[in-house]
């Protein structure tokens, strides 16, 4: 059965193992369980439909390299996941025409509201994916994991306070390890009334939703030291969207609280992970 970006189905054939799992931790070696797992092609973005995809699921030995070439980035980009997370039986959104989609964004190269803001990020939860802006004009964009449901991403206005490079939680340990989940490249952007922060840092990208509220982007260098894969780190968008935050500031690796905040604006619903296959 195929699935095309402008029909609904939920396919029975189609099941990818994924981790819904705070940002602050990470299961280093995912499982298939189809009786609770939707498939990523059952995951919906409004830019899915300005694409006509199929639904394909990977067999043994194939990676993103082998199926997309030079373009596998890209087709990461559109799925919203890493390569770690491209394994046998997972399904992934496969476009008819590969060009459609080649330096994928879904957010808009031009947002008005951020004209006045020498540096202002978007994120769209619908989407699953923010956009960094110079005075209104999109100059970095980046798939993401945010909250999953019950653990949702606030929506609103906010301020990137404090950066730190070498990040790790406090709460959560790296799954059958004793060790401090690491938030590499992290930007804090909300504290809520419980005292607990939100930040956005480099994390695993399952292609859902999968944090408990904090915005995960790729780190493939982590993913490399903390569980052996990928071989050759490639994405490293937490670390592109940290510097560029950070910009000239002197970062001696601690803690440090920004004077000139900029402002991170969050819109939409993240897609929903409720719909089970069985």
């Amino acid at each position: 059965m195929v699935v095309t970006s402008g029909r609904r189905w939920f396919i029975f054939a189609f099941l990818i193992p994924f981790l819904l799992v705070p940002p602050d931790s990470a299961d280093p070696a995912p499982t298939a369980d189809p009786k609770r797992l939707p498939s990523l092609c059952a995951i919906h973005h409004p830019s899915d439909a300005r694409v006509e995809w199929d639904c394909r699921r990977l067999q043994k030995g194939e990676t993103l390299e082998g199926l997309f070439g030079d373009r596998w980035k890209d087709a990461a980009r559109f799925n919203r996941v890493d390569r770690r997370h491209a394994y046998p039986d997972v399904a992934l959104k496969v476009p008819r025409l590969i060009e459609e989609i080649a330096d994928f964004t879904p957010m808009p190269a031009e947002y008005a509201p951020a004209e006045a803001e020498a540096k202002f990020i978007l994120v769209d939860l619908s989407e699953q994916f923010l956009g960094a802006y110079e005075y209104g004009r999109l100059v970095f964009s980046s798939p993401i994991a945010t909250g999953e449901m019950g653990n949702e991403t606030p929506n609103g206005e906010f301020r990137i306070a404090a950066v730190h490079r070498e990040h790790h939680s406090s709460l959560y340990t790296i799954e059958g390890m004793d060790i401090p989940y690491p938030m590499t490249y992290a930007l804090r952007f909300f504290i809520n009334r419980e005292g607990v922060s939100f930040w956005m840092h480099g994390r695993d990208l399952p292609g859902v939703p999968a944090s408990h509220g904090c915005i995960g982007l790729y780190d493939e260098a982590m993913q490399k030291e903390y569980y052996g894969a990928p071989k050759d780190p490639v994405l490293d968008d937490a670390k592109r969207l940290y510097d560029w935050v950070v910009g000239s500031l002197p970062d001696d690796g601690r803690l440090l609280d920004l004077k000139e905040r900029p402002k991170v604006l969050i819109v939409g619903q993240a897609p929903s992970t409720g719909q089970l296959l069985r």
